[in-house]
């Protein structure tokens, strides 16, 4: 934060903003000249209508949500009027901006006054050649487009347009800091040796002259330690001629016995830089930056250390995305992401896949998260200068605008950028984009070594091992990030260890981290025979626990990052919960799972004890035969050897922890059931509020509705409706279930069951997404009464052909063949539905749901019918709710 103490400039100061529409405070001496412009916006799309807005703002919050593919990606005017009194000019007033997508252009009084481009980096405008102080208009032209000199070109997350980030006006003296460095603080630190006993730093000030005048200044550095002491300080004499950028160079030689800093005691200093007017001893201009000392070095063979000790480093990345708020997120929440990935037990944020707000890097200084950071040259690269040069100037801005952070430890610029390889029909020309890519990589590499020899170079690849090396990209960097999803996208678990042995025995000298890896846990799905792409949150739980034992294993890795902290938003995907990518964990609204639970087991340095099944609360189960209770699995995560757990008091054993888990099977009372987990002096308690449906209508378990999904082995919660569904089985006689057909499998190898596409106007895609194909019967041989029920159904062959996801990494699709389906439904023995044709009646891929009322008589129960005109029967989920 740059300050003006200069005391004939408060009054001034205080007079310069007296519109009420642009905001209404006093102005404090700690932000007497860095002021929020975030209110009271005017904004319209291209040729739309007008609303009021405040920022951060975006404009595809809700329009990457609906069923219509694509978002709006084209131009967004804001305009805000500025009152600024007399008494500002002679000052240098600047207009901030944290973050707009993706074109920018600023305009003053209709003139032009700055363009930038990229999403994600601060850029500063000088704005006080264009002011009249008196009734100035601010006019922000913005334009999230594609564009082929832009990256990134495509990605696995959504491109949200607006002035996404906070907005602040700046107000300094003639001479300040320069403002004009790509958007950095104008001081840089350095500490070229630190060891216990002592350190150094070094301090590189950029001074700007915007007077008319010479003038005869001091560059006063100060160190600050945490308690607000000064530890050491500088004062360099400097005559700045009018119109004149100097660099100033400051040393701090000897810093006896320096707290270090580390994720288990992350000590900040801070180093105060001011200019002071020698001629009347006024501060100019006064910048504050963080300090950390420690030192670190990745090592090829035994990992990362930091401060001289091993550091196993286990983080996630993130993506600035949020629950109903895109991308334009509120300070609070964006901080707390940084604070339950403290709380996780995690001690690494990869910053992906772009540069991020500031806060989120000032978090990590704070809490003690060590921090990499890249710019968004994702999946595929433009052969054109232009695309070179965005791509030089975005990783130049973000070293620079976040060189001081003590928490960064790496500075990346690619991400599996070989994934979506051009001209794969023209091997000649496909060589000639490879080098291209390989001297776009060495062009990123050099400049970052340059800009800033103190940290590492990293390059993140996929798994395709061959290819990154026959290009030559794993030679460049110093560190290699690996994006690994064995197990996921590809392949098995177990592949996963092969692969981290084979880099080590290849490149035996190369260090490496793994940069993503994650399976799809979408919170509403679980199930006890979890497979691969299940979207289940018990295969998530497996998944990570193989991942994590193999990393931790093995000295070389450096470490890991979960992909990802939380859930976000990718417009282009399908699956379960469409448009949103749920290998988080935690929720696109920051709920835990089972899996972000699961790393407190192995992370924490406490001991550590919780139900993670407490995250499926409201469960649904068939009885047990001729019993009154349904059996369950239940897990605990657990840093401890052992735990035992107590259903209703009474204990249900005492399990030894498999991989920081305990497993009980626990006989489920109908209601709420009481859980309570002991291990030494640590407890946990749950309540479970269970459904118990009756092994046959005849038992004693009152009967009241059933969900039920077919073709699927997995559990459903619909958290609007408060409707919980649940596998289907095949007929028997007294209860219920299918007769005849088999479970819809799709034409990729990928999922062993149902469909990922999108399921139309409903919020449910699970219900619709498995089916039993062939389908004779069903049957509920329930008592007499009144019920209502419903049939749910939808086509899941045919529609429009869409572009497999680049990340589906054996998405060998067999050619899907559409044929003609039309069949009746009848209910016990009455037409129901006649000559029923769910692609001609209703499209494909719709959620279709068909209710009746039945009442039911003389034994008969209730049978439904499925008879074939043309194709195969199919139903997709069934529910049955008595009336009376």
């Amino acid at each position: 934060m740059i300050k003006t103490n200069h005391p004939k400039s408060l009054k001034q100061l205080h007079l310069l903003l007296v519109s009420a529409m642009l905001f209404t405070f006093s102005l404090s001496v700690e932000a007497q000249n860095n002021i929020s412009l975030n209110d009271g916006w005017e904004f319209q799309k291209d040729n739309g209508a007008k609303e009021k807005v405040n920022l951060p703002h975006t404009w595809n919050a809700f329009d990457v949500l609906d069923d219509e593919p694509g978002y709006y990606r084209g131009l967004g005017i804001y305009k805000k009027k500025l009152n600024l009194d007399a008494a500002a000019k002679g000052k240098q007033i600047y207009l901030v901006f944290n973050g707009i997508a993706q074109e920018s252009e600023v305009l003053v009084n209709g003139k032009p006054a700055a363009r930038h481009i990229g999403s994600y980096t601060k850029f500063i405008v000088p704005i006080s050649k264009f002011l009249n102080y008196t009734n100035d208009l601010i006019e922000v032209r913005a334009n999230n487009r594609f564009n082929e000199d832009i990256p990134p070109l495509t990605a696995d997350f959504t491109f949200f347009g607006g002035i996404y980030r906070n907005v602040s006006l700046l107000i300094t003296e003639p001479i300040h800091f320069s403002k004009n460095d790509n958007a950095s603080s104008g001081v840089y630190i350095t500490t070229p040796d630190v060891s216990a006993e002592k350190a150094s730093v070094q301090i590189r000030s950029l001074i700007d002259n915007s007077s008319t005048s010479a003038k005869k200044i001091q560059i006063h550095s100060t160190l600050i330690n945490a308690n607000g002491k000064a530890v050491a300080s500088q004062i360099s004499f400097v005559n700045v001629v009018s119109g004149e950028l100097k660099t100033i160079n400051q040393n701090f030689n000897s810093i006896k016995h320096p707290k270090l800093w580390s994720p288990e005691s992350p000590y900040l200093y801070r180093v105060i830089s001011r200019i002071i007017d020698v001629k009347t001893k006024t501060v100019l201009d006064e910048v504050s930056n963080p300090l950390g000392f420690r030192w670190f070095k990745f090592d090829a063979e035994r990992g990362f250390f930091l401060n001289g000790k091993p550091l196993k480093i286990i983080g996630a990345s993130r993506h600035q995305d949020y629950e109903h708020l895109g991308n334009a997120v509120p300070d609070a929440l964006q901080i707390r992401d940084i604070e339950l990935l403290k709380e996780m037990g995690g001690n690494f944020l990869r910053v992906a896949h772009y540069p991020q707000d500031p806060m989120i890097l000032e978090a990590c200084d704070r809490l003690g998260i060590l921090a990499s950071v890249e710019i968004p040259v994702v999946n595929t690269i433009t052969e054109s200068e232009a695309f070179t040069n965005n791509c030089l100037n975005m990783q130049r801005e973000m070293i620079r605008q976040n060189f001081n952070h003590p928490s960064i430890v790496a500075w990346a610029y690619m991400n599996e950028v070989l994934l979506r390889p051009k001209f794969s029909n023209d091997k000649p020309r496909q060589q000639i984009y490879y080098d291209h890519i390989r001297e776009l990589a060495q062009k990123l590499d050099d400049l970052t070594r340059k800009e800033d020899p103190s940290r590492y170079t990293l390059l993140v690849n996929h798994g395709a091992w061959d290819l990154y090396n026959k290009v030559g990209l794993t030679k460049i960097p110093m560190i290699v990030g690996w994006n690994l999803y064995s197990g996921w996208y590809s392949g098995m678990p177990a592949d996963f260890a092969k692969f981290l042995d084979r880099h080590h025995k290849e490149l035996p000298n190369t260090p490496f981290m793994v940069t993503e890896y994650g399976a799809d846990a979408d919170p509403r799905i679980r199930s006890f025979q979890p497979v691969r792409f299940d979207k289940s949150v018990e295969y998530a739980v497996k998944f990570h626990q193989t991942y994590l034992n193999a990393m931790l294993e093995r000295p070389f890795v450096a470490g890991g990052m979960a992909w990802n902290l939380a859930d976000f938003n990718s417009e282009t995907r399908e699956e379960t919960m469409p448009h949103i990518n749920n290998k988080g964990l935690l929720t696109i609204g920051r709920q835990p799972k089972d899996t972000y639970y699961l790393y407190k087991a192995y992370l924490s340095d406490k001991p550590y004890l919780k139900i993670t099944s407490v995250q499926w609360k409201h469960r649904v189960g068939i009885a047990d035969s001729s019993t009154s209770v349904s059996t369950q699995n239940i897990q605990v995560a657990t840093n401890q050897k052992s735990a035992e757990l107590f259903l209703n008091g009474k204990s249900m054993g005492t399990k030894v922890a498999v991989d920081h888990i305990c497993d009980w099977k626990v006989p489920f009372e109908d209601g709420t059931n009481q859980l309570k987990v002991l291990s030494g002096a640590l407890i946990d308690n749950a309540d479970i509020n269970f459904q118990v449906e009756p092994f046959k209508f005849s038992d004693k378990i009152p009967f009241n509705n059933m969900n039920i999904l077919l073709g699927s082995k997995r559990y459903y919660i619909d958290e609007k409706q408060q409707q919980l569904w649940i596998p289907d089985q095949a007929y028997k006689p007294g209860a219920w279930g299918w007769i005849g057909g088999e479970p819809y499998k799709g034409t990729n190898n990928r999922i062993l069951y149902g469909s990922d596409k999108n399921i139309l106007e409903t919020d449910n895609d699970p219900v619709y997404q498995t089916q039993q194909v062939g389908i004779q019967q069903f049957k509920f041989d329930v008592p007499d009464g009144e019920y209502e029920l419903t049939l749910h159904f939808a086509e899941l062959v045919g529609g429009d052909a869409k572009e497999a996801l680049a990340y589906n990494l054996d998405n060998n699709h067999k050619k899907e063949v559409v044929e003609q389906r039309i069949f009746n439904v009848s209910i016990n023995g009455q037409p129901f539905m006649q000559k029923l044709n769910l692609a001609a009646d209703f499209g494909y891929t719709k959620a279709v749901q068909k209710k009746t009322r039945l009442t039911i008589t003389n034994g008969k129960g209730i049978s439904i019918g499925f008879m074939p005109i043309e194709g195969k029967p199919i139903l997709n989920a069934i529910q049955l709710r008595k009336i009376y």
